[in-house]
């Protein structure tokens, strides 16, 4: 079983790009270990045979897809300067086409793996999930697996059917752990077949739980068929096949998180300035072309004829089209700080990136959007229908009651960001 891993491993290695490190295939290097999110396990048994064949299994079936192509944060970034015309949003930037990538405001759009902490560009987010969710089959065959149930499979419905077929055939044996027929599965069964063997990762669980496949003769059949088949179980193992079947029904996908690539830039007159990256926008740089010559042509015929609920509902259309937003705020001293967002992530998410900044977050603050829209954080209000999309600069402020009550008890204005954020701090060009 370890040379089947170590093999496995030969192709696989963390490599530093960008930001953080990934997953990609080399042959030539010895791969980091996979870290996992469960306690430290000193002194692991071996893999049983189960998690060898759930391990096999699962490696060989991906074998005979192509791996997609997966591109460096550095590939994305050169990519962008050479595409013919990108697109810039006319009320966030230049028209004149941005080919060089250090004009950006932020060089693109990345994500962070939670299993491995590699940073990760779009492109390269599900294949490095899966060859993540792979590795895990050393350490935790069912942990894998139900990774796999709940993060390979798009359609919810379908995975939650496979779910609740398997919890039954737990819950049959655990209440009747001495008949045979609860503990045998007929591959070849109707509902196994739609329900069950569809869902990828259900054949890696039940190996994983003890199931062992067998070619069993059929009454009636000249052939044999093939059966999952679990050995009678003790009372500990069956209270364990429990717990896992618990593990199977909370499991959730394995998503990689946007990083919000907090940065810091000193005072500057073009802190209103952004050039977005490609990857800000829903439409292809031809829709986005055809779009910008249209509304150009269209502005000033229709400005004069629309109503407000028709602007509105315009305005409502316009947001849809960004699948993420760059904002900056301004500080007291001057200083900006930056970050990127869903589209359609909430306030609340914005201030607590803030206040995670801060040095003192704990202290009430202000935020003031363009147009002196004074945002609330309790507000669970999406940042689109705050107009803060695709990009937007915010001005911050101490609670001025509570700068006051310091002020009156002697004390002294409170330091605003992190050192860690200013030791990187930048300048806008």
């Amino acid at each position: 079983m370890k040379k089947f891993f170590d093999d496995i491993k030969k192709d696989i290695k963390f490599k530093s790009a960008g930001p953080g490190k990934k997953l990609t295939e080399d042959a030539s290097s010895k791969p980091d270990k996979v870290q996992s999110s469960s306690s430290a396990k000193n002194n692991r048994h071996a893999p049983s045979e189960g998690a060898q064949r759930a391990g096999a299994a699962a490696l060989a079936r991906i074998e005979h897809h192509p791996r997609p192509k997966v591109h460096t944060s550095q590939d994305a970034i050169r990519n962008q300067g050479e595409a013919n015309d990108p697109p810039i949003h006319p009320t966030v930037g230049s028209k004149v086409p941005v080919k060089d990538p250090t004009c950006l405001s932020v060089s693109g759009v990345y994500f962070t793996c939670p299993l491995t902490g590699a940073t990760l560009t779009k492109s390269e987010r599900e294949v490095h999930i899966k060859e993540a969710i792979f590795m895990r089959f050393e350490e935790d065959d069912i942990e894998a697996s139900v990774m796999m149930v709940h993060t390979f499979n798009k359609d919810r419905e379908k995975v939650k059917a496979a779910v609740d077929i398997i919890s039954k055939y737990v819950d049959n044996i655990c209440k009747n752990p001495t008949e045979e027929k609860y503990r045998k599965i007929k591959l070849s069964n109707k509902v196994f077949q739609d329900k069950v063997r569809s869902v990828e990762g259900t054949r890696e669980f039940l190996q994983a739980l003890g199931f062992i496949s067998i070619m069993l003769p059929v009454e009636g059949q000249e052939e044999e068929e093939e059966f999952l088949v679990l050995p009678e179980q003790s009372s500990d193992a069956l209270e364990l096949m429990k717990e896992r079947r618990d593990r199977l029904q909370r499991g959730e996908p394995v998503r990689a998180q946007l990083d919000r690539q907090p940065q810091v830039f000193r005072p500057s007159p073009n802190a209103q300035r952004f050039e977005l990256p490609q990857e800000f926008y829903n439409l292809t740089a031809e829709e986005l072309k055809k779009e910008q010559q249209q509304r150009s042509e269209l502005v000033e015929k229709n400005a004069m004829l629309r109503t407000k609920a028709m602007r509105e509902k315009e305005e409502q259309r316009e947001r849809r089209k960004y699948n993420y937003t760059l904002l900056r705020i301004r500080l007291p001293d001057g200083n900006l700080l930056q970050g990127t967002f869903y589209a359609w992530d909430r306030l609340p998410v914005l201030f607590g990136f803030v206040r995670e900044s801060l040095v003192d977050g704990w202290q009430p603050f202000e935020l003031i959007a363009p147009g002196s829209q004074k945002l609330q954080e309790s507000d669970e209000v999406a940042l689109a229908e705050c107009n803060l999309v695709p990009a937007a600069l915010l001005t911050f402020s101490w609670d001025a009651a509570v700068q006051a009550d310091i002020a009156a008890a002697g004390g002294k204005s409170p330091a605003l960001l992190k050192p860690e954020l200013l030791e990187t701090i930048r300048t806008l060009s």
